[in-house]
């Protein structure tokens, strides 16, 4: 039986987000990076890595400049119709709104594959799902929530997930 790993598990998404960076920085539009995972090295062999652990939590898979602010969001790949709120940790929660409340562009961006659908969560959208699902809500962002609330990211002038159009 092959063993899934999770780790890889929206490396296409984040592939094809990292190609748009490239596009928003050789059109002048804006630079975002994707923030490399802390990682503390246990073990070398002959100059290789041979064992290594997580050294922190991690925030968020990006940020960078945007028309002169700072643009910081978290992306997130699902499987479902919905997704689950127990799929952003506590870390990046809390990231995102501290960002936000210094002036940061702060959001999600949430590519269903099934559907092959991406949106744009604002932060403060997330905030107010956060909070509906500690007062027992719903614990996952449906998707007629994001149809409804959210701003759906489009190819755009060669532009394959023009997710800035989502922000302005």
């Amino acid at each position: 039986m092959r063993k899934l790993n999770y780790g890889n598990r929206g490396k296409a998404f984040e592939d094809l987000l990292d190609y748009t960076n490239l596009i928003y920085k050789n059109k002048g539009i804006a630079l975002i990076n994707k923030r490399p995972t802390p990682v503390r090295i246990l073990r070398t062999r002959g100059g290789r890595i041979t064992q290594a652990t997580f050294d922190t939590k991690s925030t968020v898979d990006y940020d960078g400049i945007y028309q002169g602010r700072s643009i910081v969001f978290e992306a997130k790949s699902t499987n479902g119709k919905s997704l689950p709120l127990s799929n952003i940790t506590k870390e990046q929660e809390n990231y995102l709104d501290d960002a936000e409340k210094h002036g940061a562009i702060s959001f999600l961006i949430v590519h269903m594959k099934e559907l092959n659908k991406t949106y744009v969560v604002t932060n403060k959208l997330l905030q107010n799902y956060l909070k509906r699902a500690l007062n027992d809500g719903r614990k996952s962002i449906s998707l007629k929530d994001m149809e409804d609330d959210c701003v759906e990211v489009k190819n755009n002038n060669g532009v394959p997930l023009d997710y800035l159009k989502g922000v302005n």
